[in-house]
């Protein structure tokens, strides 16, 4: 079968790659650029500990040799302290914590890494992986699909022909893919801007990130945020107005000084300056993630970040969710509709997410009036920011699917258990089948379902005294009548969880359900549901119509052919930043006819051929919908998509073309994230 095409090579793209290999799933990974990435220590990430688990469970070695986990947090508001958190550094953390010390949940630590030492990482993962090939210098232009796979063209020293089973967009908030898809991307422009920095220095708070919220001194603006790297090197980002001056690089070191001065007893500390920048923050969303074979991911299908919230973190979740359904559909262990769920549980999250951003904004950033001196308000505001920027509540905990495709049918045998239902499940000890105790986490991501029995004691006893015994005989053998491949687990305790609960869990570590004890035909029925199938009697119809949204009246679709994809590389509405286009006049490639290379003047990189020329040139061509069809040309080529008639949440509704950064002398830091 035809390998998966990945179209990108940031951290997304090489994730999902290295995700389907650990399910013997083979992909190309198209990589625009020579491969290189250029050190940057100002545009760094930071990782929840279930995204860091991810990484690290890919075999990115960088995560824990150049990544630093905090060992605490701490706000300031102008000279006084208003919030400390110690971080839990070791495997017990939890994303579920109170900050009341009596409470025994302590947060895990967050990982904060450079996105260059992530990246690097995650190729040197790829260069020992065999079923992943990287190609270089190879920009994509076309897109085609038919009813067995899917054919991308690029461009590079030689134009190349690739052939796949699946194609997914990785490649960025300019999205090529999404744009040859026609797939409109509405939104925010510049929600919020943060003048960067990088520098070596030592400061009062040793391994602690700080948030201080309206410093004393003069020209320090609203907010400064720190946070700490390996080797004494920090990251400081200062909240700039939404329509400020320029930063200039004197306004900027500036800054610094002030900066350190302030938290340093009114003395500049010596300091080396690594990087800078300017950090300008988007929220958009993508109306669709699926169009037959061609997904999208990471920022070519959302841009987040206002409030301290992550984008790559959530980047990298779509990898989680996506590369088990997709494994399963490759190797046709589960119905093509499993895809479905990918868009409608993402792209729910990423919505509510976005809605709580930017619900919050207009409290955190409205400034004055008599908000400032009601009782409590800085309080909820410092909670607000908290909560952003340690990935947890609305703005950054692990999204639960409870409203899933995917859910469990209704079962009498159903207990309830610590985790709801849909969401991530707590990352315990548990016996393997090698008779070795491992984290929960350790055995997620291998397209199996996870059957764990809740046997207190078991951790006293080696496996093979109580393998045999008990419940255990007949977990095993509902275990293997499921109709996935799955693996028992067993564990002495799990939260709220009654001895001999038995636990069903996706591949990406979420609870599908939980039974009193061991009930063969719930937990085959609750199996069904995760692998995506459907009872026959509600089955949708076979053919081309399956799937398609009923149009309304005097609403005709696009009389594009079928299985092919028009090109929109040039649609205004989806540029996040950079002025208006103009319209192209003509059609076509420049010079050429608007149709792309034959089939027989270009080589093939991989089994199969494209059925006709090329679709989807990324200059247009003559007679392709115009900018209001492209919704109803996304429709008619995609059978199996969903949710494409639902509108999106108010607060990214808006379109609003972003204006050209004006920072002269600034482009080069301009991506800092």
């Amino acid at each position: 079968m035809d390998p998966v095409i990945i179209v990108g090579a940031g951290p997304v793209g090489l994730a999902l790659s290295l995700a389907l290999a650990a399910q013997n799933v083979p992909s190309v990974v198209l990589d625009e650029t020579s491969g290189k990435e250029e050190p940057r220590p100002a545009r760094t990430v930071v990782l929840r500990a279930d995204t860091a688990a991810l990484v690290e469970r890919l075999g990115c070695a960088t995560v824990r040799d150049e990544g630093l986990r905090w060992v605490g947090w701490r706000g300031m508001r102008k000279r006084h302290q208003t919030r400390q958190v110690a971080f839990d550094l070791g495997l017990g953390g939890t994303e579920e914590w109170s900050e009341d010390p009596a409470s025994p949940a302590a947060p895990a630590a967050p990982l904060h890494i450079p996105q260059h030492a992530l990246a690097r990482g995650l190729r040197d993962a790829i260069a020992r992986e065999p079923l992943v090939r990287l190609v270089t210098e190879a920009r994509l232009d076309a897109v085609e699909q038919d009813r067995t796979g899917v054919t991308a063209h690029t461009r590079g020293p030689d134009g190349t022909w690739w052939r796949g089973s699946h194609l997914v967009g990785c490649d960025g908030a300019r999205s090529t893919v999404r744009k040859l898809l026609g797939v409109r991307f509405p939104g925010r422009t510049a929600v919020e801007r943060h003048a960067v920095a990088a520098l070596r220095t030592e400061l009062p708070w040793p391994g602690e990130a700080l948030l201080h919220r309206q410093p004393p001194w003069r020209g320090a603006g609203e907010e400064i945020s720190a946070r700490p790297l390996p080797d004494g090197v920090w990251r400081i980002d200062w909240l700039l107005p939404p329509r400020g001056e320029l930063v200039t690089p004197d306004a900027l070191v500036a800054r610094i000084r002030e900066t350190l001065a302030g938290w340093c007893d009114g003395t500049t500390p010596p300091y080396e300056l690594l990087d800078t920048g300017v950090h300008t923050l988007h929220h958009r969303l993508a109306r669709r993630w699926r169009v037959d074979r061609v997904l999208l991911a990471g920022d070519a299908a959302h841009l987040l970040g206002a409030i301290g919230t992550q984008g790559l973190d959530e980047g990298l979740r779509d990898v989680d969710n996506l590369a088990w359904k997709l494994a399963l559909t490759w190797h046709r262990a589960a119905p093509d509709a499993l895809l479905d769920s990918y868009q409608s549980e993402r792209r729910a999250a990423i919505a509510a997410r976005l809605r709580a951003a930017d619900q919050a904004l207009p409290v955190l950033r409205g400034g004055g009036g008599l908000r400032g001196y009601l009782p409590g308000v800085t309080r909820g505001h410092d909670a607000l920011l908290t909560d952003g920027h340690l990935g947890r509540g609305p703005l950054g905990a692990s999204p639960a699917y409870p409203h899933s495709p995917l859910a469990a049918p209704y079962a009498e045998g159903m207990v309830p258990v610590g985790t709801p239902l849909g969401a991530p499940v707590e990352d315990v000890r548990v016996t393997a089948p090698d008779d070795t105790t491992v984290r929960l986490r350790d055995r997620l991501g291998r397209a199996r379902l996870l059957v764990l029995l809740v046997a207190p004691g078991s951790g006293v006893w080696e496996r093979r005294h109580w393998r045999t015994a008990g419940l255990m005989p007949r977990l095993e053998e509902a275990a293997e009548a499921l109709p996935v491949a799955s693996e028992v687990l067993v564990t002495d305790a799990y939260p709220g969880a009654p001895a001999h609960a038995v636990l069903l869990i996706r591949p990406d570590g979420h609870l599908v359900a939980a039974f009193a004890g061991v009930l063969p035909e719930e937990l085959h029925a609750a199996a069904e549901a995760a692998r995506g199938s459907v009872p026959e009697e509600s089955a949708p119809p076979a053919g081309p119509e399956r799937g398609r949204r009923a149009l309304p009246p005097g609403e005709a679709r696009s009389a594009l052919p079928p299985g092919r994809t028009r090109s929109a590389a040039t649609r205004e509405e989806d540029a996040p930043e950079g002025a208006r286009t103009a319209p192209q006049g003509g059609g076509g490639r420049p010079g050429g006819s608007g149709a792309g290379p034959t089939p027989d003047a270009a080589p093939r990189a991989a089994s199969g051929a494209p059925s006709g020329a090329a679709t989807g040139a990324a200059t247009g061509a003559a007679g392709a919908p115009g900018p209001g069809d492209g919704r109803r040309a996304s429709q008619a080529l995609s059978p199996q998509g969903s949710g494409d008639g639902e509108r999106p949440p108010a607060a990214v509704s808006a379109e609003v073309p972003a204006p050209a950064e004006a920072s002269r002398g600034h482009d080069r830091t301009a991506d800092v994230h």
